[in-house]
């Protein structure tokens, strides 16, 4: 097994994103993709909970980009689960804020998509072992994941994904 992390976001507004449209900076959890162009990455668990002051319905999709970020790691939270880990060469790159914006793919499918009411509401998703979601890469449309909130989504969120560096 590999190195295991978590990278979280808080408190984040949506601006709800379309498949084949490019995410807003802060305005989306987060993206994360390979640190190299090998890198194996493998998704635990994605989970998201709802923070805003009144009824406020959101439908989040994790799935795959058509183009990828570039110049990330700002926004969001990375750390090893394990206190004991020592940190690869490469680290992933991740983040909400980019110099290139994500853009959602229309072909590559939603693989993973959570409706619920943001006031207080929340959805989370865990893989039984073998059944990770994974990412190989730095490159569109295999190397890079987001999570996002769909068309019509708004409210205020924040978010987690546990993922493995293998």
């Amino acid at each position: 097994m590999g190195a295991q992390y978590t990278l979280a976001s808080q408190s984040v507004t949506l601006i709800a994103v379309a498949d084949a449209a490019n995410m807003t900076d802060n305005g989306y959890p987060f993206f994360l993709q390979g640190g190299s162009s090998t890198m194996l990455l493998r998704i635990r668990e994605v989970a998201s909970g709802g923070e805003s002051s009144s009824a406020a319905v959101v439908s989040m999709v994790f799935g795959r980009d058509s183009t990828v970020a570039a110049t990330g790691i700002s926004g969001c939270t990375n750390g090893a689960d394990d206190a004991s880990t020592t940190a690869p060469g490469t680290l992933p790159v991740f983040g909400r804020v980019s110099t290139t914006k994500p853009q959602a793919s229309a072909t590559l499918g939603h693989l993973i998509q959570h409706p619920f009411n943001a006031y207080g509401g929340g959805h989370g998703w865990q893989a039984r072992h073998g059944e990770e979601k994974t990412l190989v890469g730095n490159t569109a449309s295999l190397g890079e994941l987001s999570y996002r909130g769909f068309t019509g989504s708004t409210g205020i969120v924040s978010a987690h994904c546990m993922y493995e560096i293998a």
